[in-house]
């Protein structure tokens, strides 16, 4: 933390790496299991051609390409900014940029509220399985926000 930046209660130690772990570990299992499972049958069905086996093998990693994407959401915070990592797409931003962390009740994750008029999403942090650890990571990532940047408290 900067010498300057006065330490908030609720804030952690940096570097420090949001994301909803038990819906990660549910996607990645679910598409290992499903990739084995779709390839299993398609190598042992006699009557399928190798194209078409290849087919079975192909849909199979297109299955676990999507739910890897899915499980990709991650907010990652240290000293210089915090990045966000969505499903496709990765946003640096400095701890001035970011006004407010929202997370109201009934929103599927946080929304950064940003210097330029804009609100970002943060899927790394998402109250769908694991609730009560997600309102605890909102409120650490907006101590964080509160001590380093131009936060607004509350």
């Amino acid at each position: 933390m900067p010498a300057s930046a006065p330490r908030v209660p609720g804030a952690p130690a940096l570097p420090v790496t949001f994301r909803p772990n038990r819906t990660r570990i549910v996607l990645l299992v679910v598409g290992t299991v499903m990739f084995g499972v779709i390839t299993a049958v398609g190598l042992t069905l006699e009557r399928l051609s190798f194209g078409e086996r290849i087919s079975f093998v192909v849909t199979a990693l297109l299955f676990l390409g999507a739910l890897y994407l899915l499980s990709r959401p991650k907010v990652v915070a240290e000293e210089s900014g915090v990045t966000v990592v969505n499903f496709t797409r990765v946003r640096r931003l400095e701890w001035a940029e970011i006004l407010r962390v929202n997370l109201r009740p009934g929103d599927p994750w946080v929304f950064l509220d940003l210097s330029d008029g804009t609100s970002l999403p943060a899927l790394g942090i998402q109250p769908g399985i694991a609730r009560q650890q997600a309102i605890a990571d909102a409120r650490a990532l907006r101590a964080l926000a509160e001590s380093h940047g131009s936060g607004e408290p509350g």
